[in-house]
């Protein structure tokens, strides 16, 4: 029946959007209260639904801190791929990670870039863990650019990947800095600094591809 076929769907986006709620509303709470002075129940009250909804999207309110991965990854990957083949990779992966920037910079992509500050619950082995393999994959994907022919290519796949990760978390450590120091953050937010960021990066010299050495 027609009706039928739009119901998969509307509850796939009704369960969306409960599970960015429940993101959205612990990371209000954490900020307000900490994150080992807010409970379960704080979220869920504060989303609007029982704790018993929370334990069917997350498995604890540690889980709420591990990036959803598979969603950046993807975007990533994506904007990575409709970058010219013969574009410097370094270049490349940074307009990727500016792609991402946007949708992603307030949950996955500064929690994957960011583990080790914060909260106290962000050095938990979860969160490191899905960092480590992020940065893993990314890599891959650097050096499928690169080719495994080319001189050093595993090593240049991982510099070139750490280095655009470093650049992101430099950023976000100082926004964060700022506005712990009660100021409004830095000038034009990500959208300004992350541009910024990444053409110191490639001033100093972060090896390039075959064509650039």
């Amino acid at each position: 029946m027609p009706h039928q076929s739009g119901a998969p769907g509307l509850r796939q986006r009704k369960k969306e959007q409960t599970r960015r709620a429940l993101r959205d509303c612990a990371a209000a709470l954490f900020a307000e209260r900490g994150f080992a002075g807010t409970t379960v129940a704080d979220i869920a009250a504060r989303a609007d639904v029982s704790e018993r909804t929370f334990f069917r999207y997350f498995d604890s309110k540690e889980a709420l801190l591990l990036p959803d991965s598979i969603d950046l990854f993807a975007f990533i990957e994506a904007a990575l791929a409709e970058r010219p083949a013969d574009e410097e990779p370094l270049s490349a992966v940074c307009a990727a990670l500016l792609t991402a920037a946007e949708p992603f910079a307030g949950s996955s992509l500064t929690a994957l870039t960011h583990p080790l500050e914060g909260t106290e619950a962000l050095v938990t082995v979860g969160l490191v863990k899905a960092f480590t393999e992020f940065e893993d994959r990314l890599t891959q994907l650097v050096l499928r650019r690169l080719g495994p022919q080319q001189e050093d290519a595993e090593l240049r796949a991982a510099v070139i990947a750490g280095a655009a990760l470093s650049a992101v978390r430099a950023v976000l450590r100082l926004q964060r800095r700022r506005r712990a120091q009660g100021g409004g953050g830095l000038p034009g937010g990500l959208a300004r600094q992350l541009p910024r960021a990444f053409e110191i990066l490639a001033e100093t010299g972060v090896p390039r591809s075959a064509e650039g050495v």
